[in-house]
């Protein structure tokens, strides 16, 4: 036999702060929102891919899977003092030969990489047989180091690339770290219920769907009735039904 469903006191304070600031929520928000605080759910948007899922963890799990997180590039490190110094916050490198052009110590940085790798004689990349433009842009400070101290050879070093920007950052946990604060929008299980521009996760959709029947709602009513504190709000819930 199913164990009755018990609502903790800290589940409990939770509930109640919620309709005390939300004091129109109607049975099926506060139901949400009981969801959400009791598996601790943290919808996520990921907008790229117009998908939400049920946690970042699962998101993140999922796109490493496939190879679409980050994937590891050899840069280039050229010998001799390069144009970077402590003051520089985004470098352009040429993926030939490892020269870098900063944006404090270049007028034009972006312009000075396109024609450098257009006529750089490593470069036997052809695209529709002019030589390819490709090169790397890296903001995180720690690939920046790399370009500061001066060096009696050039070196070859294993960094990450944004499968979603092309950037390159020194470790994995940087890739993870940029993607978490400009690739993804945090949201709530109402939100997710209310809205149908985006599709959802299909582990996520099934979780939603167990959860969210008439008879969990009344397993849910059954418990909240237990409580006094929600008498006035299980009151007005039920003539609103």
């Amino acid at each position: 036999m199913a164990h009755a469903l018990t609502i903790t006191t800290d589940l409990k304070n939770e509930l109640l702060k919620f309709l005390k600031k939300n004091r129109s929520a109607d049975l099926v928000t506060i139901y949400l929102a009981f969801i959400e605080e009791k598996y601790h759910v943290k919808p996520i948007l990921f907008p790229r891919e117009k998908t939400i899922y049920q946690s970042l963890d699962d998101l993140i799990s999922k796109l490493e899977a496939q190879g679409k997180l980050w994937r590891e590039t050899e840069i280039t490190i050229q010998f001799g003092q390069q144009s970077v110094n402590e003051e520089t916050k985004k470098i352009y490198i040429c993926p030939f030969t490892g020269k870098v052009f900063g944006d404090n110590t270049h007028p034009n940085p972006q312009d000075a990489i396109y024609d450098w790798v257009s006529t750089c004689p490593e470069n036997k990349e052809r695209v529709g047989g002019l030589p390819a433009k490709r090169f790397f842009v890296s903001e995180d400070p720690e690939v920046i180091k790399n370009y500061i101290s001066t060096r009696k050879s050039s070196i070859k070093k294993v960094v990450y690339s944004s499968a979603i920007t092309g950037k390159l950052f020194n470790s994995k946990a940087a890739v993870i770290e940029d993607f978490k604060k400009n690739h993804i929008k945090e949201l709530t299980l109402l939100e997710v219920q209310n809205q149908n521009r985006f599709q959802i996760d299909e582990r996520f959709l099934q979780f939603i769907e167990n959860h969210l029947t008439e008879d969990k709602i009344a397993e849910f009513v059954e418990a909240l009735s237990k409580h006094t504190e929600f008498e006035p709000y299980l009151e007005k819930w039920v003539e609103a039904e």
